[in-house]
């Protein structure tokens, strides 16, 4: 009876899954289909706790939604699927196509591997798989808005069906899960019907508001989806058929669509681009002056611990630490000091946020943190310098966010919260004073921004 060996890998669900569909059909109706996780030591090794942890819970609730016929194998992917395909004598080998810079190469090596077994690409984890769009001249987009409006314009398809069965094969020897070190943050339930019961969550009760609240990060007014959307355990394609009949104001959907455009977008940066996963998208921004040596390490520490001297920087790293996700506006402004305040390389922070983070996404992650440092895709960003205390006080008035990871700062009237060092009392016991001053800072940062740009 033929197989077909389904290589899960972003897209650990059964639900809108069209390389299932496309390995069920080719298993034909006396056939059966494999499903098989690779852990990738090239993938495996640089995560952090909470990826590792949430990996491993992943994987636990689809080998149970595939009764149990999951395969787990330890390995180069390369060495790994050709040789359990040839094992279980496979017709094919199906995927969903990962369109990232390592994703690609190793893809085409395992393809050259399977000397002449089928490697079959179905879907891929976009709405609109990186490098469809483009502008009427065949080349890319370099600013999100109008490849906002081209993407809209090209539309995508319908959530595939879920399907009624699969004959999974069974029997197959299975690897133990890789040892992994529980994480001391925090981490949401794994597996796809979490994924669809926050969504829902979601949808029915905070999508209404969104446009507004999510730019308050002591609200719970985001979706939280991200991490599901990371591992695949939720589609885009399926939220945004979700959005299309969402009972909430066309401003709020709208808002939440153009959240999912920056993920498509980034993701159609880094297809084109692939060499920005580390190196500057502008290449003008190679040469822009960062400081080095003791003194940023210093520096990078505090900012890593939360221990700036700034509250809403110190928030945002300390919930990092403890929720392993930092809500977005956060991510900005705590990005934005690390590279304008106190002038250490944007990498060092995506690579620090990229540990940390549960729903640590290279495109995403990376490019959003180049348009932070203004060395990315936005057509002006130098001389955007957060200040921590007007972001603050704008997106956290009350104190209620700092005061939840602060806990020094719980004290502090109000009006002090975001300026400790002006409180009466001054700054209290435990907390440290600023580590730099912002308004001198950011002069600095315009100033190497300006010789960058040849202005100076």
């Amino acid at each position: 009876m033929p197989t077909s060996l389904l290589w899960f890998r972003r897209d650990l669900r059964l639900s809108d899954h069209p390389a299932l569909l496309a390995a069920r059909d080719d298993a034909g109706p006396d056939g059966s289909v494999l499903p098989v996780f690779v852990v990738d030591p090239r993938l495996w090794e640089p995560a952090g706790a909470p990826r590792r942890r949430f990996l491993l819970d992943s994987l636990a609730d689809l080998s149970a939604a595939t009764d149990g016929a999951l395969v787990l194998r330890h390995g180069d992917p390369a060495e790994v699927v050709p040789a359990l395909a040839r094992e279980v004598g496979a017709a094919g080998v199906h995927v969903s196509a990962d369109t990232g810079p390592y994703g690609r190469r190793r893809d085409a090596a395992v393809e050259a591997a399977l000397d002449g077994i089928p490697f079959v690409r179905t879907g891929s984890p976009y709405a609109v798989t990186p490098g469809r769009v483009t502008k009427d001249d065949g080349t890319p987009f370099r600013v999100f808005s109008p490849f906002a409006r081209a993407w809209r314009a090209h539309g995508w398809r319908d959530p595939a069906p879920r399907p009624r069965s699969v004959p999974w094969q069974h029997g197959v020897r299975s690897d133990d899960p890789p040892p992994a070190p529980e994480p001391t943050a925090r981490i949401p339930p794994a597996g796809e019907a979490a994924a669809r019961a926050a969504w829902r969550r979601f949808r029915d009760e905070r999508l209404g508001g969104y446009r507004d609240g999510r730019n308050t990060p002591s609200a719970d007014a985001t979706s939280r989806v991200s991490v599901y959307l990371k591992y695949g355990q939720l589609h885009p394609r399926t939220l945004l058929a979700d959005l299309a009949d969402a009972d909430a104001p066309a401003t709020d959907v709208s808002s939440y669509a153009n959240e999912l455009a920056w993920r498509e977008f980034y993701a159609d940066v880094l297809w084109h681009r692939p060499e920005t996963a580390r190196e500057t998208y502008d290449p003008r921004m190679a040469r822009l002056e960062y400081d080095t040596g003791k003194d940023a390490d210093t520096h990078f520490a505090a900012w890593a611990e939360g221990r700036t001297g700034y509250p809403i920087v110190d928030a945002g790293m300390r919930q990092l630490l403890g929720d392993a996700w930092v809500h977005n506006r956060v991510r900005m402004i705590v990005a934005s000091f690390l590279t304008k305040d106190l002038h250490v390389d944007w990498w060092r922070g995506a690579r620090h946020f990229m540990t940390h983070l549960v729903d640590g996404d290279l495109a995403s992650n990376n490019h959003g943190w180049q348009w932070v440092a203004g060395t990315g895709t936005d057509a002006s960003p130098y001389y955007r310098v957060f200040n921590p205390v007007t972001q603050g006080k704008k997106f956290d008035p009350d104190g209620e966010y700092v005061r939840r990871w602060v806990p020094e700062l719980r004290d502090v009237p109000t009006r002090y919260v975001h300026e400790p060092w002006l409180a009466p009392d001054g700054v209290p016991p435990g907390y440290p004073d600023p580590i730099v001053e912002h308004a001198h800072e950011r002069q600095v940062a315009l100033a190497r921004y300006e010789k960058v740009r040849g202005r100076a």
